[in-house]
């Protein structure tokens, strides 16, 4: 059974939003992604400071199965990258509600984020 977190948002390349207290939001990959690429052994991560744009890729992730691009949900600044998951990709597998990979400030381009249950309703017509 896939999980999805309410207080996340959601978007259908599989990527998810959570906003912070401080008014910063981090970006990771939802259940669904990481059940669907497998066992995950590399993570290109971008640097601090970089700019990501609603759509384009971020980052990429490879796994036993292939390699994959990340596309951000939103446009923003990127603050912080989490190089935990350099060292580790496993903890995406393991917890990837709580593997963030970026944490990002002066958010765009944020409209069509989806519900969790928009999301779930969504993936029920993937399978």
């Amino acid at each position: 059974m896939m999980n999805f977190p309410e207080e996340l948002l959601y978007v259908k390349s599989h990527e998810w939003v959570q906003k912070q207290e401080d008014g910063t939001y981090l970006i990771g990959i939802t259940d669904y992604a990481q059940d669907a690429l497998g066992d995950l052994v590399f993570v290109n991560l971008p640097e601090e400071g970089d700019e990501v744009v609603k759509g384009e890729t971020f980052a990429d992730v490879e796994s036993v199965k292939a390699v994959s691009d990340v596309f951000s949900p939103v446009s923003a600044t990127i603050e912080a990258v989490n190089e935990e998951l350099a060292d580790d990709p496993a903890l995406i597998n393991s917890d990837p509600y709580g593997a963030w990979f970026i944490k990002v400030s002066n958010l765009t381009d944020h409209e069509d984020l989806l519900s969790a249950k928009e999301y779930e309703e969504y993936v029920q017509t993937l399978d």
